[in-house]
């Protein structure tokens, strides 16, 4: 329709668990905006997806709903108009919305910083990406790696597809799959992946990096932009994210944010190199 992944409701709610009165609630108050279709049939864009796995999130950690829509309205209207409240580390800490940058914790609506003594029951248990490396490639990974390597390209994505619907969170299925992809300049292909891995480890520095470098190979520089300074935020000493989010800044003129990532790039790559 407009080259973007569109979700209907139905996928919304069997791939997030999130009920419609969250869904209803965040479209009331404009958080979500989706389009119609074919019959008037309800379509979220990937940007409304994270938001709502977000809301869904926060509402699994005990946060009531008119509590996570007055931290949301109060996050709108008080963040820079250039970022997108999917580009912010939202979470909940204790019974509090909490917004997560490199100070730590700070309440969304008052913005006093928050000591987390005890992490949000969701994240007890939580898979990391070192613990599902660490459950070995599937053999759909295998096989797809070796018919990569031999040249079939076909069988390889096919392989490397079946090993994502085997188990979503392995990372490296999805990696190898996108930058595949952006090799053979298939961009949106390799954008769709990318988006579909981050809906399953939202928390992966990496998947942010390579969206972003698919979106800029793609001429969505904006978006790029979200996309790396999401991955800096995640971690920040991603040397690779600060020099490209300097290099598009300074290619938009936003020389006073260039000059800051540029400087963490060279402090960054000297403590490497030392």
């Amino acid at each position: 329709m407009t080259g973007q992944d569109l979700y209907r409701i139905r996928d919304v709610q069997r791939m997030l668990g999130v009920s419609r009165t969250v869904i209803s609630r965040l479209v009331a108050g404009r958080f979500v905006q989706p389009l119609r279709g074919r019959g008037g049939e309800t379509l979220f864009s990937f940007r409304d997806v994270v938001l709502l796995r977000t809301a869904h999130s926060l509402r699994k950690a005990g946060i009531p709903p008119r509590k996570i829509l007055r931290a949301l309205e109060t996050l709108r209207a008080n963040w820079s108009q250039d970022k997108d409240l999917t580009a912010i580390g939202i979470t909940a800490v204790g019974t509090d919305v909490a917004v997560r940058d490199d100070a730590g914790h700070w309440e969304a609506e008052s913005g006093q910083l928050l000591f987390d003594f005890d992490p949000p029951p969701e994240s007890k248990g939580s898979l990391n990406v070192s613990n599902i490396q660490s459950w070995g490639a599937p053999d759909e990974f295998a096989e797809a790696a070796a018919k990569e390597a031999e040249g079939d390209l076909d069988a390889a994505e096919a392989g490397y597809r079946r090993a994502i619907e085997s188990d979503r969170l392995y990372l490296n299925a999805y990696l190898d799959l996108g930058c595949m992809l952006c090799v053979n300049t298939r961009y949106e292909d390799a954008i769709a992946v990318w988006h579909k891995a981050l809906l399953a480890l939202p928390e992966e520095p990496l998947l942010h990096f390579n969206l972003g470098v698919a979106l800029e190979d793609s001429g969505r520089l904006e978006q790029a932009l979200i996309a790396y300074h999401r991955c800096i935020e995640l971690q920040h000493d991603f040397a690779d994210a600060h020099f490209n989010a300097a290099r598009l800044h300074e290619g938009l003129g936003q020389m006073t944010r260039a000059i800051r990532h540029y400087s963490e790039y060279r402090t960054l790559s000297s403590a490497v190199e030392s």
